[in-house]
C-alpha cells in the first residue's frame, strides 16, 4: 500500500483538468456530488453507482459486548451504519490493479 489518500482537492483538480470547468466550479461540483450522495443516505436510500459499488445504511439492534481489558459485559446501542459493498467490476479491477480502466 502507497499510504496515498485520495482527497476532495484531489478530485476537484482532476474534474479541473479533465472537463475543463475552472478550479471553482470544479470544486463546487465534487462539493454538490458529495452533499447529494450524503443527503441520500441519511434519508436511508441507497448510492448505487455503476461499475463502482452501492452505499447504504444498516440498522444494527442492541447487542451485548464484553470489554477486551476487564472481560466485562456492557450493552452496545442500537445504531445505523453506513456500508459499501464494491461492484463485481470493482472487485476485478482492484484484484488485476488496473488504472484508469484500461485492459
Amino acid at each position: 500500500m502507497s499510504g496515498k489518500t485520495l482527497t476532495r482537492m484531489d478530485l476537484s483538480e482532476a474534474v479541473f483538468r479533465e472537463v475543463g470547468l475552472s478550479r471553482n466550479e470544479s470544486a463546487q461540483l465534487v462539493e454538490s456530488v458529495i452533499q447529494y450522495m450524503s443527503d441520500a443516505l441519511v434519508e436511508g436510500e441507497q448510492v448505487k453507482i455503476s461499475s463502482f459499488g452501492t452505499f447504504g445504511v444498516r440498522s444494527k439492534s442492541e447487542r451485548l459486548g464484553r470489554n477486551p481489558k476487564t472481560g466485562e459485559e456492557v450493552p452496545i446501542s442500537p445504531r445505523r451504519v453506513l456500508s459499501f459493498r464494491p461492484s463485481h467490476l470493482m472487485k476485478e479491477r482492484v484484484s488485476r490493479g488496473n488504472l484508469r480502466g484500461n485492459a
